[in-house]
């Protein structure tokens, strides 16, 4: 892709920004940002990644390769609006907006190949989870160069558009939940004599090697578990404990909550 055009700079725009520039994926000059009212935003990219910054003129939309719509869903009509005019038949279109279906995109923009992916905000980091899905439109030479993109921030995976609901709830949000726990784990840490700084290092370094474990090993979550929890030991304990509030429950909850808000959030722009 020569040139890419962001209509929107959030947070996911942003980290996805950063972890190019961080991994030399394409050159700052070649991407251009649109925002309609944070110019401070726009001016902080700028002095932090080099990348260039589009205010009210929509020209650069005419030279676009890829544009990728990262405004908020609920301004997606509006955004589509501003460029729709200057888009040329050519350009790829990536969404990353939550719940916005592909045929609310085609009806804005034209039938043209778009695809819709939900990364996390871990590809600043280029550790991101990613699943994309495409329109009938889209071409395997344009499939490859945007898995390319995304495998530079981190992992991805082909998927259909309606699994997205789910993968939203799953690993678009999953940081945020990963986080909470760490949250709530250090504060219970906390109340039982550990101090904050040691609770953290202690389970950011548990998080990290689990999750190397589960990469690493052929095993089963399942079974990597049980190898843990001795009979009668202090991690059945604490397994118990879990059991008995619920928490497989509460998960499960908790993916189906987000999920569903996905759905809802979709139906609005169809």
């Amino acid at each position: 892709m020569k040139t890419i055009v962001f209509v929107g700079a959030g947070s996911m725009a942003q980290a996805m920004i950063h972890g190019w520039m961080k991994e030399a994926t394409v050159s700052p000059e070649n991407v251009y940002i649109m925002n309609k009212s944070d110019q401070e935003k726009l001016a902080s990219l700028n002095e932090t990644y080099g990348v260039q910054l589009v205010c009210e003129n929509r020209e650069i939309v005419k030279t676009a390769d890829l544009v990728i719509l990262a405004m908020k869903p609920k301004d997606v009509q509006d955004g589509m609006n501003s460029i729709a005019a200057y888009l040329p038949p050519t350009a790829v279109v990536l969404s990353i907006l939550a719940g916005v279906p592909m045929d609310t995109i085609e009806q804005g923009l034209g039938k043209r190949p778009i695809a819709r992916c939900m990364p996390n905000t871990s590809a600043s980091i280029g550790m991101s989870a990613s699943a994309v899905a495409w329109n009938d439109k889209m071409e395997s030479k344009e499939k490859a160069e945007i898995i390319q993109l995304l495998k530079t921030i981190g992992s991805v995976i082909e998927v259909e558009e309606d699994e997205l609901h789910v993968i939203t709830a799953l690993s678009g949000s999953g940081p945020a939940y990963v986080y909470y726990f760490v949250e709530a784990f250090e504060k219970a840490a906390v109340a039982s004599g550990i101090s904050s700084q040691v609770a953290r290092e202690l389970l950011v370094q548990t998080i990290a090697g689990s999750a190397e474990m589960l990469k690493q090993s052929n095993e089963t979550p399942a079974t990597l578990r049980k190898q843990v929890t001795s009979p009668g030991g202090t991690t059945e304990a604490g397994i118990e404990a879990l059991q008995e509030s619920g928490f497989a429950d509460i998960l499960a909850r908790c993916l189906n909550e987000a999920a569903t808000r996905s759905r809802e959030l979709g139906k609005r722009y169809i």
